[in-house]
């Protein structure tokens, strides 16, 4: 098989497991390094040593590449398949079937790991529709927040590639921060050519319930927000540690979800979870959508759809209230209704 396509495979399944970024992007830098060379250039540093004197190339991706250039299936790469047949949640698997897309990933443009045609391409593999690229706006600095010139500068990218790779719709989209006076951090001329804005508080998620309230309410009533992205911002483990749930009258924001047409996230990042259980109940009480995401930063991660899925169907979700089971055009429509 093809060296630089094993080595991104095993970079997929790992990312999946949730392995370590240190490891996933070796194989990915390897499947860089070689991405270039012809067939025969690779087999003739294979055969003469250049190969695995390359910066970069370690011994378990000189195995790699050496076992698909023989033309099998490398061992180490097996073994990830064999492991990634098991699903990632027991339940929801019916509900997990109806998902057609995803609207909260996120790209090396801002604190991704990979390129959005490998994004792009992940999400073909897994079979979804379409899938919105929502990087991070230019307050959230530590992700490396799209300035309104890069975000323009984006949406000329997301239209090319959407136009030359047939198979999977690519939407454009963007995570705004809701800034701490409820405004959206981004130029309402940008924001008006998105497909989709998912818009999440990022910043001083300590505040006192009233001043939260107050702010989410602020930034659901914006009429270019169409999700409203991990509404806790609480963190359950990880390498980030863990961080409490915001406080927030959740009757409240929900309601107002409800009132302009506000789809909740049920944000599927296992360190995530967000939002709680008791909250997804509110939020079908008040007559609330949902958007079922992934939030990936690296394709393997846009299988974390399974996550959501299973806790949707937990909290019996119905499928027609999730925005991310309806077709493309359907999506496209109500999100347009925002504007």
């Amino acid at each position: 098989m093809d060296a630089a396509a094993a080595l991104n495979e095993i970079a997929f399944w790992l990312e999946r497991e949730r392995a370590t970024t240190f490891k996933v992007q070796a194989f990915r830098k390897a499947a860089d390094l070689i991405a270039g060379l012809s067939p025969e250039e690779l087999a003739a540093r294979m055969r003469d040593g250049r190969l695995k004197r390359m910066k970069g190339i370690g011994d378990r991706t000189f195995e790699v590449i050496a076992q698909a250039v023989d033309g099998g299936i490398p061992d180490y790469l097996a073994g990830l398949r064999e492991r990634g047949a098991a699903p990632l949640a027991e339940g929801g698997r019916e509900l997990l079937a109806s998902l057609r897309g995803d609207l909260h990933t996120h790209s090396n443009w801002s604190d991704g790991g990979s390129p959005v045609e490998a994004m792009l391409d992940a999400a073909r593999m897994l079979g979804r529709e379409y899938l919105a690229l929502t990087d991070h706006s230019p307050t959230l600095r530590i992700a490396n927040g799209l300035s309104a010139e890069r975000l323009s500068e984006q949406l000329d990218l997301v239209a090319a590639i959407d136009a030359g790779r047939p198979g999977v719709r690519l939407l454009a989209g963007i995570e705004v921060d809701i800034l701490e006076d409820g405004t959206l951090d981004q130029a309402p001329k940008l924001l008006d050519r998105l497909d989709i804005v998912v818009a999440s508080v990022h910043s001083k998620l300590r505040s006192d319930s009233r001043t939260m309230t107050r702010r989410m309410l602020a930034g659901i009533e914006d009429p270019h927000t169409r999700v409203l992205g991990h509404c806790t911002g609480r963190l359950l483990n990880g390498s980030r540690g863990t961080r409490p749930p915001s406080e927030f009258d959740a009757k409240r924001v929900f309601e107002a979800c409800a009132d302009h047409d506000v789809a909740v996230e049920i944000n599927a990042r296992p360190e995530r979870q967000d939002p709680p259980d008791e909250l997804i109940q509110l939020a079908l009480d008040a007559g609330c959508l949902f958007s079922i995401d992934s939030d990936a930063h690296a394709p393997g991660q846009l299988d974390f759809l399974q996550y959501g899925a299973e806790r949707a169907a937990r909290n019996n979700v119905p499928a027609e209230r999730i925005i991310t089971t309806w077709p493309v055009d359907r999506l496209l429509e109500w999100a347009g209704r925002g504007r």
